[in-house]
């Protein structure tokens, strides 16, 4: 059913006070805030028709109404403002994002804490899924007779490091020597060049036995399989307790369990990822059991992708309740990711942190 034009700024209204008070709204209230030409008895009516309509939702006996899921998602759709960002929020967001960073990993979570502060809400951000970022250095550096650590820098700037375990007879000198073959043989290839063939070559130069090279080069392929597929980081994931509708511990225990968690959200932003490989929207909004995870079903999410050549390499995300600022949080995803699109570009323009 088409909703009429009074219908609509009725529960615009509705959207837009709740969302600020985060108290049931009344006609009276709407009546005295909105300027709409209605009387309170009118209003009441109406509200009474979007309640039936399964817009509204009346969580007690007074007769405040809420916007029920169905009623955000006509909000987000159809009836939002557009928010403008003052010169002020936009330079908070340009020096914040100004800072010389040396490495990518940590300018991901730059940006993670730069979204969350604006947002006062929950951000994710993942890290670039680049398998045509090359290897720039690998280094072998024992620890102990049972262990090395391996650290692998590509030419975007993401460091790796791994401790590995080392067999009897891997010596300072077998480190050292197998240092520089990998470097001679996988530095400046790309991740999807370094295959079988390349790996074969290596264990010819080292002329050693393969219970102590094999085990080596298998940590160092698993960390590369890492690089491919990123990392994910997590800023203000405490912010949730700051509304009310997270004053229950139990609830508020659920959701931070569930952010803590980094296989969850690689799988949440994964799949949002797959809708916007099949679409053109740039902002994507899932609001409350649209989302598929039952932990954060009383949340709504607001993500973005960022590019590098036309290709989508990584995810922005942000988690806040239903209840959430959506035409802000919209226009903040909006500046930011084009902003953190141009930073990226920039940094690996210019090789990283040299």
């Amino acid at each position: 059913m088409e909703l009429s034009e009074r219908k609509r700024k009725i529960l615009q209204a509705i959207v837009d006070d709740y969302v600020s008070t985060a108290e049931p709204v009344g006609s009276r209230s709407i009546a005295k805030k909105h300027d709409l030409g209605l009387s309170s008895a009118t209003i009441r009516n109406e509200m009474a028709d979007l309640e039936e309509l399964g817009y509204l939702e009346q969580p007690h006996t007074s007769a405040g109404r809420v916007p029920s899921q169905l009623g955000y998602r006509l909000y987000v759709d159809q009836l939002m403002n557009r928010y403008k960002l003052t010169v002020a929020e936009i330079q908070n967001i340009q020096y914040a994002m100004e800072l010389k960073i040396k490495e990518l990993n940590e300018l991901i979570q730059h940006v993670s804490s730069v979204i969350s502060r604006l947002t006062q809400y929950t951000t994710i951000v993942s890290t670039p899924q680049l398998k045509k970022s090359s290897i720039k250095y690998l280094q072998l550096v024992p620890i102990d007779s049972k262990s090395a650590l391996l650290v692998i820098i590509t030419n975007a700037g993401i460091v790796k490091n791994r401790t590995i375990k080392i067999s009897e007879g891997v010596n300072v000198e077998f480190l050292s020597k197998l240092t520089a073959i990998l470097n001679d043989k996988l530095a400046g290839l790309t991740i999807e060049q370094i295959n079988l063939q390349k790996i074969q070559e290596i264990k010819k130069e080292m002329i050693s036995n393969e219970e102590m090279l094999m085990p080596i080069l298998e940590h160092i392929s698993d960390t590369i399989t890492d690089i491919d597929s990123g990392e994910i980081y997590l800023g203000g994931a405490t912010n949730i307790f700051n509304f009310p509708e997270y004053n229950d511990i139990e609830k508020a225990k659920e959701f931070f369990s569930f952010v803590e968690e980094k296989k969850n959200l690689y799988k949440l932003l994964n799949n949002f990822q797959n809708h916007y490989l099949k679409s053109n929207n740039t902002i994507n909004i899932s609001i409350g059991k649209e989302n598929e995870f039952s932990e954060i079903q009383d949340c709504s999410l607001v993500t973005s992708t960022y590019s590098l050549g036309g290709k989508i390499v990584g995810m922005i995300g942000i988690i806040g309740p239903t209840r959430m600022e959506y035409a802000k949080t919209v226009s903040s995803l909006e500046y930011l990711t084009k902003q953190f699109n141009q930073m990226l570009l920039k940094w690996l323009s210019e090789g990283n942190s040299d």
